[in-house]
This record gives structure tokens, sequence and C-alpha cells, in this order.
């Protein structure tokens, strides 16, 4: 028996398990200090009365023998599958039924896709980016390469005709730099997947947040895009599902590579390894896509932006560079005085007891900046924004 020695090229913690372990740390040592975390991007508002509502009737269901379920479809239930096109309809894309797999959440699928490409494909990522889509490919084996987003590029690199790609992981709007495609821009991405015969791994888990025209929700709104991307989708932060886990992949009939179905593969891979997602968690996302829970949804969704536009303002009133923000409900701010992230970390948590994340902690390209949530509460990310400024002005120096 052998190890996966794959594992070694991981680092020894995972980036906001790091956080986390510091921030206890911390506050364990001065537990007469309030901490405001704006670090883990988890929602705080509770389920909108439209999901409650539905998902206490599925529990009903459940609780009598002539309308219990047991294991759901691999590919979800109809009734979820009807209203996720639904929603593509509204956004001018169709979709074919069999071409959404409802899962558990994006991020299982974001890794668990990797299981459709040869450990010697070739990957590239962006720079900053999610850590997971980099943690996967090196437990794989694979090669990993880089685009750079950098502050000339609005942290949203454009393909480089001479690098050679197989797998391309792109997440618009970005986390954690909370730029965003336009849809000339993935046109370019699209472009360059076809010249490689490459498939582009697209998350779209923050759709939900674009208020711009002419950003890009879904890859799909580009001509070709259903012959080399997959999408990957999730109610996380659109219906603040973060702990009742739904989201959804889409894979086109038409994406094929060496003649083969990657709609079918994906099928047969999710019949032999995965049970379905619970049917409770199904009639919450439902309900989260009719009239009513998206009218609902919006109003905390409105909740988080004015959060986001708070730290906006106060970035812009001290003169700290930043992106993100408006399209994201994250803010990505370069840090103060040629700080490192993880020494501007440490500074921030003792100082202003304020914690975010660590630029670096997404890649080489993040060094020097540092990402902030937006989805604390309303009261937290004003007071934050209270301490960022003292901090900054030297009154807690």
């Amino acid at each position: 028996m052998r190890l996966n020695g794959n594992f070694s090229r991981l680092k020894n913690s995972y980036l906001f398990t790091e956080v986390g372990r510091r921030t206890a740390a911390y506050s364990s040592a001065h537990p007469e200090r309030r901490i405001i975390r704006l670090s883990v991007g988890d929602v705080t508002l509770p389920l909108v009365p439209a999901v409650i509502h539905a998902m206490r009737q599925a529990v009903d269901e459940l609780s009598r023998a002539e309308t219990f379920r047991g294991y759901a479809p691999e590919h979800g239930y109809d009734f979820l599958l009807d209203a996720v096109r639904s929603d593509y309809v509204r956004k001018g894309i169709s979709l074919f039924r069999d071409e959404i797999f409802v899962s558990d959440g994006a991020k299982s699928d974001c890794g668990n896709l990797s299981a459709l490409f040869s450990a010697d494909s070739t990957v590239l990522l962006p720079d900053p980016v999610y850590p997971a889509y980099l943690d996967v490919n090196l437990m794989a084996g694979r090669k990993v390469l880089y685009s750079r987003g950098t502050e000339e590029n609005g942290f949203l690199p454009a393909p480089e005709r001479g690098v050679h790609a197989d797998i391309i992981y792109l997440c618009s709007p970005n986390n954690p730099t909370g730029a965003a495609y336009s849809k000339e821009q993935l046109g370019e991405w699209v472009d360059y997947a076809i010249g490689q015969g490459a498939v582009i791994l697209f998350d779209a888990a923050y759709e939900s947040f674009v208020r711009d025209e002419g950003v890009a929700r879904s890859i799909y709104e580009v001509e070709g895009a259903r012959t080399c991307a997959i999408e990957i989708c999730s109610f996380s932060k659109t219906a603040g599902f973060t702990g009742v886990r739904c989201g959804y992949t889409v894979i086109p009939r038409e994406l094929e590579r060496e003649g083969v179905s990657l709609n079918r593969m994906w099928a047969r891979r999710q019949s032999a390894t995965y049970n379905g997602t619970s049917y409770v968690s199904q009639r919450g996302a439902e309900a989260a896509l009719s009239e009513e829970g998206r009218r609902q949804i919006s109003l905390s969704a409105e909740r988080y932006r004015a959060n986001a536009a708070a730290i906006m303002r106060c970035l812009g009133g001290l003169g700290v560079p930043y992106t993100g923000g408006r399209n994201s409900p994250y803010i990505w701010m370069k840090c103060p005085h040629g700080l490192d992230s993880w020494t501007f970390f440490g500074e921030l948590l003792e100082q202003a007891n304020v914690v975010g994340t660590p630029g670096v902690g997404f890649g080489e390209g993040g060094e020097g900046y540092f990402r902030l949530s937006s989805f604390g509460t309303e009261a937290d990310t004003l007071e934050a924004c209270e301490r960022l400024s003292a901090y900054y002005n030297g009154k807690v120096r």
C-alpha cells in the first residue's frame, strides 16, 4: 500500500483554517476584546420566509408514509431542475433539463469535476485565486500554471496565446478580488479555450451580486461557450445556504472531448458516487428561485451590498486602493505601508481587533493585498469601518 504523495505538495494548513487558528489564539489571550470577523465569506442573515416555509413543508412530507422520499435522483428533482432552467431563461439562456446537475454546493463540484480529466492535464489558474482550485489539482498530481491578476489589468487576467492549458478555472465575480469579467472579456477566454481544445470550469457562485450592465452573469452569454465550458453555481451566498448546502453544475450536451460527452461522463460519475442532495434542501432552493423567494432574497442582498458600500466609502476616504465591492461581496484592498499580508493581518487583529483574509493565502499574486467580506452584520461592518479608520489615522497604535 502506498499513499498519495501529491499531498506533500499542499501547504500544511488550509488558508481559512490558519486564519481561524490565529484568531482563536488571539481571542483566548485577550478574552476582554470583541473581535469583528470580516474574513470567511459566511452569511449572517437568516433564511428568507419563502425558503423556510418550503423547507418546513418538505419536512412535514417526510413525516408521512404516503409522501416520504428516500434517495434523491442523482441529477436532482425535476421541480428544481425546472426552476433553474427558468432562472437561466431570465438571463436569456436556454438549457435542457439533463444539462443541470444538483449538488451539495459549488465547492464540492469545483473539486469533484477534476475526476473528468487525466492526471497529466495542464491546469491554468488565475492568481490570486480561491485556494480550493489549486489544492484539488495538486492532490491529483497535475501541472499548474498561473495567469496573473494585477492592479494594471484590474485583477482580470486575459489569456496568453503562447501558453497551453487543458483545464482553465475562472471565477467571476472573482473570489478573492471582487473583479468581474465583461461578456467581451469572457469571449477572449472562450476563443482561447476553443483554440486550445481546453475546458473552462467557470465558478459563478457570486453572479447574483452583479449589478453593472455589461458584466457577465453566466459564461453561456458568450457564443461558443457551450462547446468548451462547465458552469458551477451555488445557493450559498445567493440564498444564504452555507449551512443548508445546495448548488448545481451545468454541463452542455455539446461539450465533447476525444469524441466523448462530458455530460454523460459526469452523469455516470454522479450515479456511481453521489446519492443526491437532500429533498428538504432542494425544496428550499426551488423556493429561493420563485418570484416571492427572489423578491425576499433581493432584500437580504441589499443589506450585504450596503455593507460593501460602507467598506468602499471607508477605504476611499482613507485613500486606500481597492477593487471589488460593487459587483461582489468582497473588497480587495492594498496593505498599507508596504506590509506583507500576514503582517497586516496581525496588526489589524491586534490593534483594531478586526479579522480579514491575507491575500497571499490566495496565491503569490495576492501578497501585499487583503480581502474583506461584506457578509457581516450591519452593526459589525460599520464598527469595523470605524476601527479601520482609527488604525489608519494612528489612533490605535
